[in-house]
């Protein structure tokens, strides 16, 4: 499958993996609706709605820059009416926004609690659920959110309890629509990187600098990882994929992955630093089916 001419709707586009999906997506030609908050470039962020939607040109694909705050009902009809009237429908859902904060529970005011329940949880289900009609039109859209496999043991819960709860909040959105929608021929995943990924969203939390980052993953591996997902067709549905897996299930060697994908060339997964979430020798359900042209496009 391609994913040329694909209505592709996608949250916090603006930058990290949201932007990395849409320039994966639009290298095939597809048309990506940029639902993000950031309109203003912001010296502590990097990246905007409209340096994105032009970065998505420049790929090959069409855009549409749309500020959104997936805590606001109205934006998020606002933006999914403008994405359906300017390109007619809406095949594919990433639910990619999140926020974090990896501190205890002393350590984690109101706000904070709240802002990542209504962000990963409450947004991720309202734009899902506003999304749905236009999704069930398509005929064999796709839905994938970026979050973990739910593991309910304690040590994904003792450090950071509220986060945790506001990205298994995520996945089970997944797991209760992938059983949902299969009578709308609507396949619901999600996707989790196996290790730490470098992205701007980090700095807020200090995970950064270089002697972080040489333990990393660039954003393309979760861009890459995803396009072999939404590449699928509807009936791949109900899936906890993690992307070193995905990549490797399309023909990628342990090398591909160091030499493409490591911020530092080279560097090993077993140097790499895990990601939360992921236990030891985890599988996700069923591998996607290969999708031929992915490793020539890279």
């Amino acid at each position: 499958m391609s994913l040329r001419n694909k209505v592709i709707f996608i949250t916090g586009a603006s930058r990290g993996i949201g932007k990395a999906i849409a320039l994966r997506a639009a290298r095939d030609g597809a048309k990506v609706a940029v639902a993000a908050k950031t309109a203003e470039p912001n010296p502590k962020l990097p990246g905007t709605i409209y340096k994105a939607a032009e970065e998505i040109h420049a790929a090959g694909g069409e855009a549409l820059p749309i500020q959104c705050d997936i805590r606001n009902e109205e934006q998020i009809q606002s933006a999914i009416q403008k994405t359906v009237e300017k390109w007619g429908g809406i095949d594919i859902l990433v639910n990619n926004a999140s926020a974090i904060s990896l501190t205890n529970t002393d350590m984690t005011d109101s706000k904070k609690f709240d802002l990542m329940n209504q962000i990963n949880v409450r947004g991720t289900w309202l734009v899902t659920k506003t999304a749905l009609p236009h999704l069930k039109k398509s005929g064999n859209a796709r839905v994938l959110n970026l979050s973990p496999p739910l593991f309910m043991s304690p040590k994904w819960f003792a450090n950071n309890t509220a986060y945790t709860m506001a990205k298994y909040g995520m996945s089970m959105v997944a797991l209760g629509a992938a059983q949902e929608f299969k009578k709308y021929k609507i396949g619901v995943n999600t996707l989790w990187p196996k290790t730490v990924v470098n992205t701007a969203a980090l700095l807020a939390i200090g995970l950064s600098g270089e002697d972080k980052v040489k333990g990393m993953r660039k954003p393309e591996i979760m861009a890459e990882a995803a396009y072999a997902i939404l590449c699928q067709d509807a009936t791949y549905t109900g899936n906890f994929c993690i992307d070193e897996d995905v990549m490797l299930s399309q023909g990628y060697t342990e090398e591909d992955l160091s030499q493409k994908f490591a911020c530092v060339a080279g560097t090993p997964s077993s140097r790499l630093m895990p990601d939360l979430f992921v236990e030891k020798n985890y599988k996700f359900t069923t591998p996607p089916k290969k999708v031929l042209s992915l490793h020539a496009k890279l």
